[in-house]
């Protein structure tokens, strides 16, 4: 935990003014992003302070997977159903604005205006998916 870090502090319900969607895993949170890109921009955090994707290793594929399963699930929950038109990925450092590992869910991804679609280039030097 980093009391500095304000997805730590998020995670931890300390953010009043931060609503966390339902979520089907206690070790991860998931909420929208304060500047959207998208009608649906959510982003999916563990309550682990995690630095961001670049401290990933091969024991956290499974989080991974499940960081995926919950922004699939909160889309669904939100009535988008077109899992085909999605975006969903991380900043690579230093583009990251957070230095806690979170996972950016973006739909519909044919939405994107043209500022979005290249901050969010599916596996660009600065975004991975």
């Amino acid at each position: 935990y980093d009391g500095k870090c304000v997805f730590c502090r998020i995670a931890r319900r300390e953010e009043p003014g931060t609503a966390l969607l339902p979520c089907q895993y206690e070790d991860l949170v998931c909420f929208r992003d304060i500047r959207p890109s998208a009608p649906h921009h959510y982003l999916v955090v563990p309550v682990e302070h995690i630095g961001n994707c670049k401290t990933l290793k091969g024991e956290h594929i499974p989080l991974v997977k499940r960081m995926m399963e919950v922004g699939k699930a909160v889309l669904q929950k939100n009535n988008f159903s077109d899992l085909n038109d999605i975006r969903m990925g991380f900043h690579w450092p230093p583009f990251c604005s957070i230095s806690h590992l979170h996972l950016h869910v973006l739909a519909p991804a044919s939405q994107l205006g043209f500022l979005s679609r290249l901050m969010y280039r599916i596996n660009s030097y600065w975004f991975i998916t």
